[in-house]
């Protein structure tokens, strides 16, 4: 059970961060001067390129330890499921 939950946590983590980067992506190429202005009026941190770059990082991090924890599925550990 902790392994599905660390699965789902870690593929979604993957992929609401991917989707953040490629938001970023497309304002960088539309609006590139708006980069450096907060992501959003209610606060004053993160800025537009530290979100990119903070989202890309989680996707990197996330998708590595779902592809880890997907490898070692089928090697013991809780009851491994049919894929």
């Amino acid at each position: 059970m902790k392994r599905r939950i660390a699965l789902v946590t870690s593929q979604t983590l993957a992929l609401y961060g991917f989707a953040g980067w490629v938001y970023v992506a497309l304002v960088a190429l539309v609006h590139p001067y708006t980069l450096g202005l907060q992501l959003t009026h209610f606060a004053k941190l993160p800025h537009e390129d530290t979100f990119g770059e903070t989202c890309f990082v989680v996707s990197m991090i996330s998708f590595f330890i779902y592809r880890l924890l997907r490898s070692s599925e089928g090697t013991g550990g809780e009851s491994a499921e049919p894929r």
